[in-house]
């Protein structure tokens, strides 16, 4: 994809923005048309710019199939048809749209065949009765493994530009501090608290009371599958980290850079700028702010204009 501007040039459109760029991430309240405007900029950048562009939903809503009108596309990457620019008006794209919906469950599992040490670990992980229920349904396994995605996407190096449509804003926020909470949370106390008792069957007196409690509580052999499954992750947590680190470079490089999406009106305004504080405080690149608002027809017609015209006018014109 040619880039429109030399190095260290700031970029004075959207196009010319996602034309210097590799990832660009879509964020901003709910209700601000922030899906449409990624499918849409992802679609201009195929169109005018060329290569091979991808968009990519990590937004567990299922808004992106609707702004593209397409119909049972998931975790794999789908081509959006030459026939669907066609009946945008616009038949002969440069480029290439591809789209994407990330699908938790079916990431977490391929994560877990790539990275498990060796084939025992991995067949005990995704059999272990806990697997399905935290890694389909634990909020912050969909954040993590949202950033995995995208990381394994851009690494793989098929496309020219991704183009990443996140959930609203504080969930946004979620989905940058994933990684490293992910990996905070395996060399947490808590964790090593309930995993003790299964590694070494001596817990000493000063914990057992933790233990007593826990086991009212929750059972044995749910303590037990909730050990089990920690330890076989564990396994793991070099490359976690490993991971996180990566993901956080390629957030903050240069080639990376956030678009924030809002409207005029004063809530999502007002979280927008928090977001942009916020992206700011993590020193990663805010490349645009798209004020995302659309005049009504009745404003846009001639009668609509004659009257901004009147409006216009000296109002000492009118006086006495």
């Amino acid at each position: 994809m040619p880039h429109a501007k030399s190095e260290g040039e700031a970029p004075t459109s959207l196009e010319s923005l996602l034309a210097a760029k590799e990832i660009a991430v879509f964020c901003g309240s709910g209700g601000v048309g922030k899906t449409t405007t990624a499918a849409a900029a992802a679609a201009m950048a195929a169109v005018r710019l060329g290569g091979k562009v991808l968009v990519l939903t990590v937004d567990p809503a299922k808004r992106l199939a609707n702004a593209l009108g397409l119909q049972g596309f998931g975790n794999d990457e789908r081509r959006v048809p030459t026939s669907a620019f066609k009946a945008a008006g616009q038949p002969h794209p440069r480029g290439e749209l591809w789209a994407a919906m990330l699908d938790t469950k079916e990431s977490w599992d391929a994560l877990i065949r790539r990275h498990a040490p060796d084939e025992r670990t991995r067949n005990e992980i995704l059999s272990n009765p806990l697997y399905g229920q935290i890694s389909s349904r634990f909020v912050q396994s969909h954040d993590y493994i949202a950033m995995e995605r995208l990381y394994e996407i851009h690494a793989e190096g098929d496309y020219d530009l991704i183009v990443v449509d996140t959930p609203p804003t504080r969930n946004a926020l979620d989905f940058l501090d994933a990684p490293e909470r992910m990996a905070d949370f395996f060399s947490s106390r808590l964790l090593r608290w309930l995993i003790v008792p299964y590694r070494s069957r001596l817990v000493n007196f000063a914990s057992r009371p933790f233990y007593q409690v826990a086991d009212r509580i929750l059972g044995t052999q749910f303590l037990e599958d909730i050990s089990q499954f920690f330890i076989l992750f564990q396994t793991m947590y070099n490359g976690f980290i490993e991971r996180a680190q990566a993901v956080g470079r390629l957030l903050a490089d240069r080639r990376t850079s956030f678009i924030v999406v809002t409207t005029l009106e004063a809530a999502p305004l007002h979280e927008g700028q928090v977001f942009i504080d916020e992206l700011g405080r993590r020193d990663l690149h805010v490349g645009a702010v798209v004020l995302n608002k659309v005049l009504p027809a009745y404003l846009r017609d001639q009668t609509g204009h004659d009257l901004a015209r009147k409006g216009r006018r000296d109002p000492c014109a009118r006086c006495p």
